[in-house]
């Protein structure tokens, strides 16, 4: 038998053992089958800002709510984008408290941008790692997820927040990929290729946080429960080497996503 004749009948013979549904083979492509239909893309959108409409997912706040005088905003200027068809976070920082004011903070100069509720929930389940591409302006943020709470006290309705700095270079385009936060602390390890900066924090070791302070606890997040994201800045700054104190801020952002990793 030529070997083309020789492939052909194994081939043949293969076909026939699969096309057996009690056959072992049978069963185990469709197990493999089965387990690929599990496994989430590689990538997967969590937010946009190419359009006002992208934007109405968002809220702004400030210090101004409890009589600081910081501001904020979140826009697409008319004629329509931003320097690459993008959302713009911009505003000013002040750590001064309007006069006559009669509410007690314990910090002012801080403003924010979160996204408003929604039924339901965003499934991060099976991704590694959140994504964003920005431009910044030297100074550092803070990017939140909100998940279901149940780290806080019962019949509290706070959501349960893990927060990560996000250091943004002036004036240039970046990849943040982020995932648990020893943010907090100086150990960012950039990876520098040309003109992109990678930051690699694996998602379960993101800190939990209570009111803007770490929880001293171990602790893993549910992706699966996700409620919500935020970013924020506030004038005491972040990592070293980061832009600090009170005055303007500006932050371009064009998506948020979430990632499997390699």
């Amino acid at each position: 038998m030529s070997r083309f004749r020789s492939l052909l009948q194994a081939s043949v013979n293969a076909t026939k053992k699969v096309s057996d549904l009690s056959s072992p083979l049978f069963k185990l492509l469709a197990f493999t089958w089965n387990i690929e239909e599990w496994v989430p893309p590689p990538e997967k959108y969590i937010f946009k800002f190419h359009s006002k409409e992208d934007l109405k997912k968002w809220h702004l706040y400030s210090d101004s709510e409890y009589g600081g005088l910081s501001s904020a905003s979140l826009e697409i200027p008319d004629g329509g984008k931003g320097s690459d068809g993008t959302g713009i976070f911009s505003g000013n920082l002040s750590v001064d408290l309007s006069e006559g004011s009669k509410l007690n903070i314990s910090r002012s100069g801080f403003c924010g941008m979160r996204s408003k509720k929604f039924d339901g929930f965003i499934d991060l389940d099976g991704y590694d790692a959140i994504a964003m591409r920005l431009r910044g302006d030297g100074r550092c943020y803070i990017s939140t997820i909100y998940t279901e709470n149940w780290v806080n006290s019962p019949g509290q309705t706070e959501d349960n927040s893990w927060q990560a700095f996000v250091f943004a270079p002036k004036d240039r385009w970046q990849i943040e990929i982020m995932s648990s936060l020893e943010c907090f602390a100086s150990s960012l390890r950039p990876l520098v290729t040309g003109v992109l900066i990678i930051y690699q924090i694996p998602l379960a070791r993101y800190l939990p946080t209570w009111r803007g302070n770490v929880i001293d606890v171990e602790m893993e997040m549910n992706p699966g429960r996700v409620l919500g994201m935020s970013l924020s800045v506030n004038a005491e700054g972040g990592a070293v080497g980061a832009k600090s104190g009170a005055g303007d801020f500006r932050v371009e952002i064009d998506w948020i996503k979430a990632l499997r990793m390699p």
